[in-house]
């Protein structure tokens, strides 16, 4: 697979590690918290309880682990916009590993304290630019951290829906590098420059096809905050309730994102 964004966003490796480990402790902290009635409670993921879904909060990090374990390849192939693409067709057996780390982990905060100790020592052994074989092609190990900020994101909010008052708080640069990098990943989707996609106050990205603008206020705009987005990035929001909601303001016959989303699933 060659790079299909020919300008891809950079990301400051330091603060982006330091959010992924920022998300990750606040969910080991309020999954510390949970009763075992509470984890047994269901969630909007299928079958998956909120202990199934706990476990694979911990295969964000453990991804890391087990790829820096294989063989490197030999170039890198894609970019992080790339990735939100190309998971959808390993959902089944994601799914059922959740459950079996699930069953194998009775233990949750230690499974979760084990997986951010080790994920630690890979950030402190290897070097940014060490490729990784992901499911969207060779990433290197700086960029595929970028892609563990949308998982963190998107399965705190999935936690935070199945489990009433448990607020946990999202570290305010892992949705900033969340939200870019799925903004970024509906541009490598559908390029082209006639449609502006603002999600304030982190992206602007253009896409789709058609007349591109050259000054002034574009003809086709879609405007929504962060959460929303990433909401309606993976599949927890559907277009039109978003905008039966208000929750996102579109103008312009080129403005409709429906068919394009999600990006994530």
């Amino acid at each position: 697979m060659a790079p299909t964004n020919k300008r891809a966003r950079t990301y400051d490796p330091a603060r982006t590690r330091a959010a992924v480990l920022a998300q990750f402790g606040n969910v080991r902290q309020a999954v510390a918290t949970l009763t075992p009635e509470q984890l047994e409670l269901p969630t909007r993921l299928g079958e998956w309880t909120v202990r199934d879904l706990a476990a694979h909060i911990g295969m964000s990090l453990g991804a890391v682990i087990r790829l820096v374990d294989e063989p490197a390849p030999v170039k890198q192939e894609a970019t992080p916009a790339d990735w939100p693409g190309a998971i959808g067709a390993d959902a089944p057996v994601i799914a059922d590993y959740a459950r079996e780390l699930a069953e194998k982990n009775p233990d949750l905060v230690a499974y979760l304290g084990d997986r951010e100790q080790r994920f630690t020592a890979v950030l402190e052994e290897h070097p940014g630019t060490r490729l990784l074989n992901t499911n969207a092609g060779a990433l290197t190990l700086d960029d595929y951290v970028v892609t563990r900020t949308v998982e963190l994101v998107v399965h705190t909010d999935d936690l935070n829906a199945a489990v009433p008052g448990l607020g946990i708080p999202c570290d305010r640069q892992a949705l900033a590098a969340a939200t870019r990098l799925l903004a970024d990943s509906l541009a490598t989707k559908a390029p082209g420059g006639s449609t502006e996609v603002r999600i304030p106050p982190y992206a602007v990205v253009q896409c789709v096809e058609g007349p591109r603008h050259t000054r002034g206020t574009p003809p086709n705009v879609v405007e929504t905050d962060p959460l929303t987005w990433v909401r309606l990035a993976t599949g927890r929001l559907s277009w039109q309730d978003a905008l039966d909601a208000a929750k996102v303001a579109a103008s312009g016959e080129r403005a409709d994102l429906g068919p394009l989303l999600p990006l994530l699933s």
